[in-house]
């Protein structure tokens, strides 16, 4: 921080050139705990001939890379979204896949050149998908986001219906095993499909004891 006493004002030649690599293609560089990768021509390609929907949108973030399953079929509204929410009409996104393979090593949490990074912040209004995983059950998807309230509230909205598509399934194929023949699918409102399972648990127990 400026204001504070410990700070040092780095020389202007040494800013340049630090700048000055961090544009060429150099190898990365390492200062103590923090270094930064090397570029390669594939990098380059992906900035400008993207070949996946991970390699044309990374630059927001943590976007999924597997294009198969339910996970990217639930995320990839969002990160459409955010893509029509962080890119300028002006900006080609090639521009800011550029801003971000040289500003941040295509990471969230590096910075490789500070000018570029905060470019890139600055044009994407700094609208990223920082994190989405599961936690405790495979259909308990929870997304990070940083955007507008647009972008959070979907977010939240894809995360209760993956929780409820997922739950509805769970509780159906549980049912399926005590009752082959049963009407309910996951298609039946949760609450029934609760009702139902606590129903054949109840007589299954009954049968156990029976049988001791």
């Amino acid at each position: 921080m400026k204001n504070s006493k410990f700070y040092v004002k780095t020389p202007l030649k040494e800013r340049l050139i630090n700048f000055t690599k961090g544009l060429l293609f150099w190898r990365g560089r390492k200062k103590g705990m923090i270094h930064t990768r090397n570029i390669a021509l594939n990098d380059l390609r992906a900035v400008f001939f993207p070949k996946d929907f991970y390699e044309k949108y990374k630059y927001l973030g943590s976007v999924p890379w597997n294009t198969e399953g339910a996970i990217f079929k639930a995320m990839e509204p969002l990160v459409t979204f955010m893509d029509y929410k962080a890119k300028p009409k002006y900006c080609p996104r090639w521009v800011l896949r550029f801003l971000h393979l040289f500003g941040s090593d295509n990471s969230i949490v590096r910075v490789r050149n500070r000018v570029l990074y905060n470019l890139k912040q600055y044009l994407t209004k700094s609208i990223q998908l920082t994190d989405y995983k599961t936690k405790w059950k495979h259909y308990d998807l929870r997304i990070s986001v940083y955007g507008t309230d647009q972008i959070q509230n979907l977010a939240d909205a894809i995360e209760h219906k993956f929780y409820d598509d997922g739950s509805r399934e769970d509780l159906a194929n549980r049912i399926k095993i005590l009752d082959p023949n049963t009407k309910y699918t996951k298609g039946s409102l949760q609450s029934d499909l609760k009702k139902e399972l606590n129903r054949l648990e109840d007589i299954n127990e009954t049968i156990e004891s029976y049988e001791e």
